[in-house]
């Protein structure tokens, strides 16, 4: 039996301490070389039904838009969190 886990998480590939947990149980962690690629990171996860998405602060940053667009969506959750550096 798969159970498909529609949640993934994004970070700067720089950061090297948010969301080691979910990367190590081999979850779907997102490391961006290039921020300015966040929009475009977050339209790809929702094409693959990503419903909730984890993004650091930091990243957040980069993608000011996309998250407003989703902030009252019932179908996408964008949740942003702290970075740990």
């Amino acid at each position: 039996m798969v159970i498909k886990m529609n949640v993934s998480w994004i970070k700067s590939s720089d950061d090297n301490m948010s969301f080691n947990v979910f990367k190590n149980l081999g979850l779907n962690v997102v490391e961006l070389d290039n921020l300015e690629e966040t929009d475009n990171t977050i339209k790809e996860l929702i094409k693959e039904e990503y419903k909730t998405i984890v993004i650091s602060n930091e990243v957040a940053s980069f993608s000011e838009d996309i998250i407003k667009k989703y902030n009252t969506s019932k179908d996408i959750n964008i949740i942003i969190t702290p970075s740990k550096r």
